[in-house]
């Protein structure tokens, strides 16, 4: 099994940052794709950011330029960095990735538990 552990959300006033981790334990061979999904009060989860394990990221567009998507492999840890926070940036923000627990399997997708972003003044 393979448990992923968020950490790093909060209330943050518009315009400031926030960090959030991830990090992934438990049977873990290899991690390939992992992300960043939010979903906010009455809306469905969204992507907002993903990065391979060769560290290729892709982005929603509403977070271009003011998020940033990094992953320390030796440590099996995913990190979002967020700047310039907005409003509508408030959501839960789930840490998502793809698993392979021994060499022969398949990759499973596993989620975090989700932390709570709020941007407010």
């Amino acid at each position: 099994q393979v448990q992923l552990v968020e950490s790093g959300g909060g209330l943050v006033q518009p315009g400031g940052s926030l960090r959030l981790s991830c990090a992934a334990s438990g049977s873990i061979f290899s991690i390939n794709v992992m992300g960043w999904y939010r979903q906010a009060p009455g809306k469905q989860r969204a992507l907002v950011a993903t990065i391979t394990s060769r560290g290729s990221t892709d982005y929603a567009d509403s977070v271009k330029g003011r998020f940033t998507i990094s992953r320390d492999n030796a440590k099996n840890t995913v990190y979002l960095q967020m700047n310039t926070l907005k409003p509508e940036d408030t959501a839960v923000y789930y840490c998502n990735a793809a698993v392979r627990s021994r060499w022969y399997e398949n990759d499973n997708i596993y989620w975090g538990q989700g932390t709570q972003v709020t941007v407010s003044s």
